[in-house]
Formats: C-alpha cells, structure tokens, sequence
C-alpha cells in the first residue's frame, strides 16, 4: 500500500540519493528524507506519498549515524544550498563518490572504476563569486540572502559560509547605503522596484575584488557617494552598474556600466592571467578547479605536436593551461564575452591567433564545421554545461576521431549518458575521477579519459 501524507513510520536512512536525500526503505518502498545521514535511525513524516516510493521530512531523529554533524549555518535547512553541511567531510566525499559511481553504472549501464572523490583543498569561504538577490524584511528594510529551495523566496542569510566574510560585511553595509538612498527593492511579482541583485567577484590568487549593482532601471540615486563608499571601506577594485529592465528572473541585463576602477578584475587560474567583468563564466572554487585541471591535462597525455580543440571552453582557460604541452589550440564557446576574454587572454600572453585561437559559436557547430573542413584535432576537451553535450556535438566529434576526448563534467548524469555514446562508437573510458568543487552542497564535477579503439 502506499504510504499516505502525514503517516509516521520508523526508518533507517541507507544511503544518499544525487540531489542530497537521504534514501530508506519501508516494507519495499524508497522513502527520500532530506538532511538526514547513511546510518541514521529516525521517525519520518511522510510529506508525499506516490505509487511505489514517498517523500518525508525527520520528525525525530533516533540515533545519528556515524558521518552526522552539528550544522554550523542556523539557515542551512530552509536556504537549502548546503544540503549536506550536516554531514562531515569524509563522509560528503564518499557520498559523491557514490552519486558519481550510481550515475555511471545505473544511468549509463556502463561498469567503470570510479575512484574516490577528490577532495577540494577548503571546504569554507571558497567561492569566489556570489549573486545575491536583495529583498526586504518584515519591517521594511532592505536585505540580501538565498532563494529557499523551488522558489523566490528570499531566506536571509547574514553569514554564508561559503563565501569570504567581505563579501557578507559589504552586503550588510550596501543595503544600509542603498537603504539610506530611498533605493526599493524589486519585485518580481509586479515588475516594480530598483535594485535587483548584488553581484560580487574576487581574484583568488590576487585578491582583487568586484562589485556590481543588478537594477530595473539606468542608474541608481546616489551612486557615485554609495559606490565610492564601499570601493574605500572594502577596497574594491571596480565597481559596476548592469541593467536588467526585463520581466525575468536572469539575473544580468545586456548592458553593464562601470561606476569606478577599470571595469574588470584581473586573476590566475592554472597558470593562466586572465581578466573578467561579469558575464564571463569562471569556476567559482579556484584552488579545488586549478586540482581539476591539473587532472585533466594529466588525462590528455597531449604531445608536442597536438593539435588540441577546447569545446564549451568559456573563457579558455582549460586549454590555455594545457597549451604548453601541444602545438595548436582551438577554443569554442558561444558566449561572446568569454570568447572576446580568451582572446584578449591569448593576446596578452603573445600567442597568435595560428597557435591559439577561439570562436564563438555553439558547440555543435562548429564541431561539425571543423569535420566538414577536414580538421582533425589529437585530442578534444569538452566541458559541457549540465544538460551534457548534444547529439550534433557528439556525432562530430566522432567525425574528427581524436585520438583522445577528456570530458569534464558537472552533471555524472549526463557525462555517463555521453560516454554510453561516445564508447558504443569505438571509444573506451577509463577510470572516472570525482572532484569536489563545491562542498557542503550536492554537486560534484567528473573528470576522465576516452581513448579510439
């Protein structure tokens, strides 16, 4: 029978599900119960029950199991961006090591070695990059945090754990100034309302930092005093206005305005000098990325006189930092500011376009475009988005048949059914590599090697 609404069963929780549930079974059904642990023995409430498994929520926890912490964020439930910040680290790790090895084998119906998640180097202030919707409060007043899960509802949020303290104090302090200023909130619902989101930035390796105002509209009242306030007390390198007049929910506008410094921030990632503003994508968790580039130039076994194409390549830097090892890289990506970033990257380091060169366009595309050509890359990088690659991009790189494809991946459900594909065409996988590059969180990134047959 199945289980109803309301319904409270006893339940010890087995394992971990890839969106962070923790999974039991009931005379035979799967019961999903978030923030719970492997080990756990609880009373569950069923919140959902459906023909052959329920959802529930912990209505007493009986005895933890061996990997449960204390979590140290008092908003880490309802904000939901931590889902596994009640686990500890060793225990998070095997966890996605196992949501990677469930994706492979179950989804893929591939059997490959998956090896143990590499762990990131932090697990605490890491993330180098933040978007954050402003809001107001009961009594009015402006402020900043997290949307709770399936929804724009606005959980406040005054210490995140993930990102560096500045980036907390300066929204604290912006939404007073912008408070003081008469600056609404906006209002999704009613399209009303000015400012939208704060968006803040830092080099890892440089330390410099980025802000940028998200607003309905072309200025903000007072931006001059406001900005140059926070530019002095938070030593801001530049500071930016973007305008998102659209009734959407996407964060960023077309155009962005710069309000003091130069307009960008300037860092390193794998060797790599590179410049950005805020449409360019950029791993948010730079010393847990540089391991996992690290991993992927290993994997590509590139020699002197390669020729290496980058697909989905953002703003190049995989490539680039793989570039000392081949004779010839091309970059595809169909973000135009990434693609104008990783020239002018290029460009900087004194590469010529013959030696390393990008182009905008979608991934398929040009892949096929360059099969078409007769081009014929030794090694192919691809790191696609979480919906994976698509077919056209698939069947292209087929075409080209490298002699390697290194496919780095932050959805393992996607990467298995890519890699089914990829080795039902003639291409053997080798061992996946988990990586950790967001901790606390459920995600995970998959890193590993196809060689033709």
């Amino acid at each position: 029978m199945p289980l109803t609404k309301n319904q409270i069963i006893p339940l010890t929780i087995d394992s971990l599900s890839s969106d962070g549930n923790g999974v039991g079974r009931y005379e035979g059904q799967a019961v999903f119960v978030p923030s719970t642990a492997p080990g756990d023995h609880i009373k569950a409430r069923i919140t959902k029950g459906l023909k052959y498994y329920a959802f529930g929520r912990v209505e007493e926890l009986l005895q933890p199991g061996p990997g449960r912490v204390e979590p140290d964020c008092p908003v880490c439930g309802p904000c939901g961006g931590c889902s596994l910040r009640h686990l500890e680290y060793a225990a998070e790790c095997a966890a996605k090591t196992g949501f990677v090895r469930d994706a492979f084998s179950r989804l893929g119906g591939l059997s490959l070695p998956v090896a143990d998640t590499l762990p990131a180097p932090l697990q605490a202030r890491y993330r180098n990059k933040v978007q954050l919707p402003v809001g107001t409060d009961e009594a009015g007043h402006l402020i900043t945090g997290f949307y709770a899960g399936r929804s724009h509802r606005i959980v406040r949020c005054a210490d995140c754990k993930l990102q560096p303290e500045w980036m907390n104090q300066l929204a604290a302090r912006a939404c007073a100034l912008l408070e003081e200023a008469g600056v609404p909130a906006y209002h999704e619902e009613t399209h009303t309302g000015l400012i939208r989101h704060l968006y803040l930035r830092q080099g890892w390796h440089s330390g410099q930092r980025l802000l940028c105002f998200v607003v309905n509209g072309q200025r903000l009242p007072q931006e001059d005093r406001i900005a140059r306030t926070l530019q002095q007390e938070f030593a801001l390198t530049t500071v930016l206005l973007n305008t998102n007049t659209a009734p959407t929910n996407v964060i960023l506008g077309h155009t962005t305005r710069t309000l003091l410094g130069p307009g960008y921030i300037q860092d390193t990632l794998a060797g790599v000098s590179i410049r950005m503003g805020v449409h360019e994508f950029y791993q948010v968790n730079t010393p847990a990325a540089e391991l996992l580039y690290a991993k992927a130039r290993e994997l590509a076994g590139l020699q002197p006189g390669d020729f290496l194409l980058d697909l989905y390549c953002g703003m190049g830097t995989i490539g680039l930092s793989m570039l000392r090892d081949c004779r010839r890289l091309l970059g595809v990506e169909v973000v135009p500011q990434a693609v104008e970033g990783a020239k002018a990257t290029a460009a900087r380091l004194g590469l010529p376009p013959e030696q390393a060169d990008f182009l905008c366009m979608d991934a398929g595309q040009a892949a096929a475009r360059l099969a078409e050509t007769g081009e014929h890359p030794d090694v192919i990088v691809v790191d696609p988005p979480r919906k994976g690659c698509d077919a056209a991009t698939l069947n292209a790189i087929l075409s080209m048949a490298p002699r390697t494809i290194v496919m780095v991946s932050c959805n393992a459900a996607t990467a298995a059914r890519d890699v089914h594909f990829l080795s039902e065409h003639g291409y053997c996988p080798g061992t996946v590599q988990p990586c950790d590059l967001f901790p606390r969180t459920r995600h995970v990134e998959a890193v590993l090697a196809l060689h033709r047959g």
